[in-house]
């Protein structure tokens, strides 16, 4: 991997993106990390440029125009992005209209529109190249029946999930992985951005991985060349339940358990 270009993450400040990003680096890869925060990215990249390369672009991928300015900016600096790594993402908690329609539309630029556009402007040069990896963080959310609360969140990651796997059968002859990867519960900063901190420190432990470990087996499985990576044996049965029970049966047991991970007021 080492030369082979750099590996753009988004949603690099903090939890699975960071994780992701140290990964990287592990493996040395040069780093192009973005996300809204610069004082956070800053930080991470003074940890890493002893192993690699690093680059900060801070951008709002809320904002309509932050794909097109971030492969810009990239362009301008003259660097090659032979990884994507669609990170960023965050959850509305609540019932669907306890928030106002703006906060439901950047959530979707955020987690749907910008995953796909991004992918739109890097994928070319990684098939002109004959090499490319592309991994989009999705969720278990996205593979399991849905739940009242955070309405707007399984949709989004079932959409990357879709999108991935047909991505990956377009881009295989071509040189080009695509993986979504999904997780389950991960310790990072993400329950603490929706306020769901509290509830969700109640579920067992055996329920949880951290961050670092969903990297591995997120980059791993893009490296292999899988499509779909869900991480943990857990989660892993959590997802063949899914599939293979009644479909009201799975229905009931998510409508059941949702209130320890899911905000429906």
């Amino acid at each position: 991997m080492p030369g082979s270009g750099h590996a753009l993450v988004t949603g690099a400040s903090s939890g699975i993106g960071a994780a992701i990003a140290r990964e990287y680096a592990r493996r040395g890869v040069p780093l192009v990390l973005s996300a809204r925060r610069e004082d956070r990215l800053q930080a991470l990249a003074a940890t890493l440029r002893g192993q690699v390369a690093v680059q900060c672009i801070p951008a709002d991928l809320a904002d309509p125009l932050a794909p097109r300015w971030l492969q810009e900016e990239i362009g301008r600096r003259g660097l090659h992005v032979s990884h994507l790594v669609n990170n960023a993402g965050y959850g509305v908690p609540g019932r669907y209209l306890s928030s106002e329609w703006k906060t439901h539309a950047d959530f979707l630029q955020v987690m749907v529109t910008a995953v796909a556009e991004l992918t739109h402007r890097f994928l070319p040069p990684m098939e002109a190249a004959g090499h490319g990896r592309i991994l989009n963080v999705a969720s278990l959310a996205g593979l399991v029946p849905a739940s009242a609360g955070h309405t707007l969140y399984g949709a989004a990651k079932a959409f990357v999930i879709r999108f991935s796997e047909s991505l990956a059968q377009e881009t295989a002859t071509r040189g080009v992985h695509v993986t979504a990867l999904c997780p389950g519960m991960t310790w990072s900063e993400f329950h603490d951005v929706n306020g769901m901190r509290a509830r969700v420190s109640k579920l067992p432990a055996w329920l949880w991985l951290n961050a670092d470990r969903v990297a591995r087996l997120g980059v791993a499985a893009v490296e292999r060349g899988d499509a779909r990576c869900v991480t943990g044996g857990v989660n892993r049965i959590l997802a063949g339940l899914s599939k293979y029970l009644p479909e009201s049966a799975a229905r009931a047991l998510i409508d059941r358990r949702s209130r320890d991970f899911r905000d429906s007021d």
